[in-house]
């Protein structure tokens, strides 16, 4: 069965220090699709986050390219395993230069935190409770 796959495009102002930022939280960059424009990020056989210099970004885009660190336009959700799964991977992202964005919510059967990596994209990491999820 085809698995369909996203490839989520955000434009980013330093493609070095953003591959810096996800490989230290755990990500691979895919050196087949990089360059010195654009950091092709694995995050999982069906996601990655194409991560291109606002210069190669606008060949894709005639509007205006949005400031992350100002406007939000989309805010990037990633499930995970776990709660402890939630904590380890944003309190990576904290100590390799993200920052907090909102306050941790808990209810009990989901769990989640985001943050903001380096160039204010916000991320936020989820888990539910697989058994809430079905009923």
């Amino acid at each position: 069965m085809y698995q369909q796959m996203i490839f989520v495009n955000l434009a980013v102002n330093d493609v070095d220090a953003s591959k810096k930022f996800f490989t230290e939280i755990g990500y691979t960059i895919n050196a087949e699709f990089s360059d010195e424009h654009c950091a092709s990020v694995v995050i999982s056989d069906s996601i990655v986050a194409m991560l291109l210099s606002k210069q190669r970004y606008a060949d894709f885009t005639k509007k205006e390219i949005a400031d992350p660190t100002r406007t939000s336009e989309v805010i990037l959700c990633l499930s995970a395993e776990s709660r402890e799964k939630v904590d380890e991977l944003v309190d990576r992202a904290l100590a390799a230069g993200g920052s907090a964005s909102g306050e941790p919510q808990d209810h009990g059967f989901m769990y989640g935190r985001a943050f903001d990596d380096p160039d204010g994209h916000t991320w936020e990491v989820m888990w539910m409770d697989p058994a809430a999820a079905q009923g």
